[in-house]
């Protein structure tokens, strides 16, 4: 069966609804090697006669297969931003399919993506978008470049908001997608299976961009999504046939090194609100007992943006409650603690090209072998075909995207200058 033969069962079967066109197309696709299927297999696919399949350490989470969507997209405009908010479909068949970015790591034949481990996310375009993951199959409508922003611990989608917007403004063929993390935000709510590690929340957002049908060409983490984005390059198939710009922001790939006494820990800061009641009277009551306690006055008021209302808005009391699942975040922190990805970094697969930005005033202290280290991968990574690069953000401690903003906006634009859909 051709290509056009295909076209004519669909047109022929528009009247059974999206479902079964779903299933045509997906029918079609499995059994001529996900040939026309170009929009899951942008990166890479495993096809018959490459290498063996490789067994991924994290068989255990037992995913399942990418199916047909069954559920679309609400998407709001809002000039000049189109702005989608949700949670990824579900999925139902098992069977193996051609994935964006995912494939080589899971094996062939490994399941894929359970519901209950899709993540919450906000999708910000620019006004000259047009695309949405529904009119895929349109050819006449070109996916737009993406960039997938993922926040650091005790964080949410919302820390990358006015900043994404910007972007949005400035750059109006882009879209954006904003993640809420396992464990945080409205992520929290969705049941996860541990362990909670940067390498199982990097593989949860690779689900997400498969479910989503979308080639991310600029990945952007700060501080523990920093090195999510570099286990996201470690488990996608290589090499990569279109660029990748990959941004860690004020994290190394290895050891977590504290900053000076004093400073605030995002391990002691963990460590404290797991004391603290579920639910609370006073987001006042608690900024106080963070200053008390020795954190800065900025820590504490960004750490109760992740309170919210208990009851009804019409109710006369007044509670909050923690979005986020300490339990499941002190875990991840551990992991990021002591996860190393230098071997990532110092093997790039050809068409990446990782920038990692150090704020001046860091909360972690960047050690001279950290620096000796990027440096040394800039030049191995250039004979290879990568790309490696070392970037200082001058007047600027951890939170790099609120201390300056201006700053950080500049050295990440040109990653999204000249690119065309």
């Amino acid at each position: 069966m051709n290509y056009y033969k295909l076209v004519e069962i669909l047109i022929r079967h528009v009247s059974a609804g999206w479902a079964e066109l779903s299933r045509l197309l997906f029918s079609w696709s499995f059994r001529h090697s996900c040939s026309t299927m170009s929009f899951l297999s942008n990166f890479t696919a495993s096809f018959p006669g490459e290498r063996p399949p490789f067994i991924p350490p994290y068989s255990q989470f037992n995913l399942h297969s990418l199916p047909p969507i069954s559920s679309r997209p609400t998407i709001r405009i809002s000039p000049p931003f189109q702005i989608g908010v949700g949670r990824s479909s579900r999925y139902s068949r098992k069977r193996s399919v051609c994935m964006t970015l995912i494939n080589e790591r899971l094996g062939r034949d490994r399941d894929i993506a359970d519901p209950s481990s899709v993540l919450a996310y906000e999708l910000v375009q620019g006004k000259l978008v047009k695309w949405s993951s529904m009119v895929v199959l349109n050819r006449s409508i070109p996916e737009p470049p993406t960039a997938v922003l993922l926040h650091g611990i005790l964080g949410t989608r919302k820390n990358w908001g006015s900043f994404v917007r910007r972007l949005a403004q400035e750059f109006p063929t882009w879209q954006f997608v904003l993640v809420d993390l396992r464990c945080h935000g409205d992520s929290a709510s969705i049941k996860t299976r541990g362990p909670h590690t940067v390498a199982s929340t990097a593989l949860d957002v690779l689900k997400l961009i498969a479910q989503l049908r979308i080639t991310p060409r600029v990945l952007i983490g700060h501080s523990f999504g920093g090195k999510v984005v570099l286990s996201m390059v470690e488990q996608a198939a290589k090499p990569l046939p279109r660029p990748v710009r990959v941004w860690v922001l004020d994290a190394t790939p290895g050891k977590v090194r504290a900053g000076q006494d004093g400073e605030d820990h995002p391990g002691k800061l963990i460590s404290f609100l797991r004391k603290l009641p579920k639910e609370v009277s006073s987001k006042r009551d608690i900024v106080n007992a963070l200053i008390q306690e020795g954190f800065s006055k900025d820590v504490a008021q960004w750490v109760v943006t992740n309170l919210r209302p208990t009851g009804a808005a019409s109710s006369s009391s007044s509670s909050f409650s923690w979005v986020f699942d300490l339990e499941g975040i002190s875990e991840m922190y551990e992991s990021y603690e002591e996860t190393n990805l230098w071997k990532v970094v110092e093997n790039l697969p050809r068409g990446v090209h990782v920038n990692f930005l150090k704020a001046e005033r860091s909360l972690h202290r960047w050690a001279l072998e950290d620096l000796q280290r990027i440096h040394a991968a800039e030049e191995s990574a250039a004979d290879e075909g990568g790309g490696v690069e070392m970037h200082v953000l001058e007047d600027a401690g951890h939170w790099v995207h609120a201390d300056n903003p201006d700053g950080l906006f500049r050295i990440l634009s040109f990653s999204f200058k000249g690119v065309k859909a």
